[in-house]
């Protein structure tokens, strides 16, 4: 079972939108001395919609090799077409994750019971640990409570990242929790609460720029020091807030270039943040040391 702050790796690129790999290695092992509890790779914050599959899986098998077994590697590998999210997932597999992440399908706008059949399917045809995605605000989706209780007794389907922010639907969801399967928070500005309500950790943009704090904030939250938990996740809020300024994850990949941990390269549709938007995202910055 993963828990903590599980971070929804950015993808560094150069300038002209290609992958860099020498950063690649600098981030990886910047999250391993921070104390990050397990990277996300090619999750939709690392821009996952706008690389190739060859490309995608090459990310998956790169993050894996650097990090060597010294921090679990959470493949994202869903799409809106589930022969896509079958082939992704079986690459990921092949690779060596320890699991995959799974957004909904995104645009087509399938019915419950096409979720259903949908994660079934990719279960069924891979054998790793699998984690559902419910993020409606980005993909016009919502995986109800009741269709993740008919998803969570299959046997490799072992949690769910609500990205909501809806703390009835977070609750609904702990209340399927048991100890095979896991809720997790998708909310950096609620994820604090979600733990102390029984979430076993954030899949956190917040845990890019400070992950020595987030960690600790999930570590007290894990142990119900909620005093503490909220305390450290106060310092956290502005970043929680301000990440999101400009649509994710242009104001995070921004903040980690300026911490010099990539360099400037983002690809279309995605730009650059904006000059106005620079000023707000570093006072958050300085809120979080």
């Amino acid at each position: 079972m993963f828990q903590g702050s599980i971070v929804a790796l950015v993808t560094p690129m150069h300038a002209d939108g290609s992958l860099d790999e020498e950063s690649l290695n600098k981030l990886v092992e910047f999250h391993i001395e921070q104390g990050s509890d397990a990277l996300v790779a090619m999750g939709t914050t690392g821009e996952s919609a706008t690389l190739n599959e060859k490309e995608h899986c090459h990310f998956i098998r790169q993050v894996v090799r650097i990090a060597a077994g010294r921090i679990p590697v959470i493949a994202g590998t869903g799409a809106n077409s589930t022969t896509e999210a079958i082939d992704l997932t079986r690459c990921a597999a092949q690779a060596g994750a320890d699991a995959c992440l799974l957004v909904t399908p995104y645009y087509n706008k399938p019915t419950q019971e096409g979720l259903v059949l949908h994660f079934k399917a990719i279960a069924e045809a891979v054998d790793i640990p699998q984690i559902l995605y419910n993020v409606p605000g980005r993909t016009a989706c919502d995986m109800l409570p009741e269709t993740v209780a008919k998803l969570k007794n299959i046997p490799n389907i072992i949690g769910v990242k609500d990205a909501t922010g809806d703390m009835a639907i977070g609750q609904a969801l702990i209340d399927l929790s048991d100890e095979n399967f896991a809720v997790y928070s998708g909310d950096d500005a609620t994820s604090c609460e979600l733990i102390l309500m029984g979430a076993k950790g954030s899949i956190t943009v917040t845990g890019n720029v400070a992950p020595a704090k987030n960690h600790q904030m999930c570590m007290k939250a894990l142990a119900g020091d909620a005093e503490a938990a909220k305390a450290i996740d106060a310092t956290l809020q502005p970043l929680h807030r301000d990440l999101f300024v400009q649509s994710s994850p242009i104001p995070v990949k921004w903040a980690v270039s300026e911490m010099g941990l990539i360099k400037k390269g983002i690809r279309l549709p995605m730009t650059w943040l904006s000059p106005e938007c620079e000023e707000v995202v570093k006072k958050a910055m300085l809120a979080a040391q």
